[in-house]
């Protein structure tokens, strides 16, 4: 009985232990995570900030091609920039600590699948660019022309910035294995397994 008594509140100390040295090091992953996210919106936001402040300036003596280049890369800053501002606001009021290991998963998982999107839908862009130039050039229009050349440029940029943090994303949803390593399935549900 004594025996049983001293294993079962090893194994409660063993549990609170566990649960205040689990949820901190969640909550840090989470605040790494939504760190990562604020960071990448910065970044997304100097780009439409520079290229609406950059594009009117270099295109107020422009003509041809080149107006409308300047042009579009304004336009689709604007959208880039309201993206920013929401993904930001939305990681900035986030709790890292309100999050628990399933909805963190998912966390993690939702921003890779958007992050996947975006990289498609920026190959679109540029091949809706490449089309708008080279129609352009059959129809000799230069607004097909430079809204052509600023949709390949917005659309690379693009490209490449999803690219880069959904690797950075990808790399830091590693941090994840120790949280799962410590679940085992069985029949009828789930077990949280306690190594000394």
């Amino acid at each position: 009985m004594k025996r049983t008594l001293l294993t079962l509140a090893l194994c409660i100390f063993a549990a609170t232990v566990m649960a205040q040295s689990v949820s901190p090091s969640l909550e840090s992953y989470n605040e790494k995570r939504l760190d990562i996210t604020q960071t990448g919106m910065l970044v997304l936001g100097g780009w439409a900030v520079a290229n609406m402040v950059g594009s009117p300036l270099l295109g107020r003596n422009a003509s041809g091609p080149d107006k409308y280049f300047y042009q579009m890369n304004t336009y689709w800053n604007v959208v880039n920039l309201a993206l920013a501002g929401f993904g930001y606001y939305g990681a900035a009021t986030a709790d890292p600590a309100a999050f628990s290991l399933f909805e963190t998963m998912q966390e993690q998982y939702g921003v890779k699948k958007l992050l996947l999107v975006n990289a498609g839908l920026d190959v679109a862009y540029m091949a809706g660019g490449f089309y708008l130039k080279e129609r352009g050039e059959r129809l000799d229009e230069d607004r097909w022309r430079g809204y052509g050349r600023s949709l390949v440029l917005q659309g690379g940029f693009l490209l490449a910035f999803d690219a880069i943090l959904f690797y950075i994303h990808n790399t830091h949803g590693q941090d994840l294995a120790p949280f799962l390593t410590a679940l085992r399935p069985y029949p009828g549900g789930m077990s949280l397994v306690f190594q000394f």
